[in-house]
C-alpha cells in the first residue's frame, strides 16, 4: 500500500492514521467508486474482524472505524470520514404483463 501526496495531507488534516488505512486494506470491504477506483470502507463484519485482530483495542463500534479510502491497485487516493451510509444500488426489474380483455 502506498498513499499518494494528497492522501497523506488528508490524511494528516482528518486525523486518519496510516495504520488504520492498512486495516482497511486488510479488512474493509469495496465498492466501485469510477474511473477504475475503488472505496474501501468497515462493514459490519470488518468491524468485528479488526476488534478481534486488535485484541479488543479497537472495539467494533468505534468512530475510528467510520472512514473510507479511494484506492487504485496499491495506490490510496484519498481519505476521509464516512458520513453516510454506502448504498448498494440495484436494479429494480418490473415485469408488466398485458391485461387481457
Amino acid at each position: 500500500m502506498q498513499l499518494s501526496q494528497h492522501a497523506k495531507i488528508r490524511c494528516q488534516q482528518r486525523g486518519i492514521v496510516p495504520f488504520m488505512v492498512d486495516l482497511l486494506y486488510q479488512f474493509g470491504s469495496s465498492l466501485p467508486a469510477g474511473d477504475g477506483t475503488e472505496k474501501l470502507y468497515f462493514d459490519k463484519h470488518g468491524r468485528k474482524k479488526v476488534e478481534t485482530y486488535t485484541g479488543g483495542l479497537i472495539k467494533a463500534k468505534a468512530s475510528e472505524l467510520d472512514i473510507y479510502a479511494i484506492v487504485e491497485g496499491d495506490l490510496v487516493i484519498t481519505t476521509g470520514h464516512r458520513t453516510k451510509k454506502n448504498h448498494h444500488h440495484q436494479t429494480l426489474r418490473i415485469e408488466i404483463k398485458p391485461v387481457s380483455a
